[in-house]
């Protein structure tokens, strides 16, 4: 199971810097969405404490 771990890590690893360097622009934007994404789940995740509280 940590053979196929590692070999999973690599893979994903590999198709990573492909990515980069084949199309910086194209990950670039993937990145600002991926981080778009995380900004609007901690947004709602605070929306909802704060509605939980009042």
């Amino acid at each position: 199971m940590a053979q196929a771990k590692k070999v999973v890590l690599y893979a994903v690893a590999v198709f990573v810097l492909y990515t980069i360097i084949n199309s910086p622009q194209r990950a670039a934007a993937l990145v600002g969405v991926g981080f778009e994404g995380i900004a609007s789940a901690a947004q709602g995740v605070g929306e909802f404490m704060t509605e939980l509280i009042n």
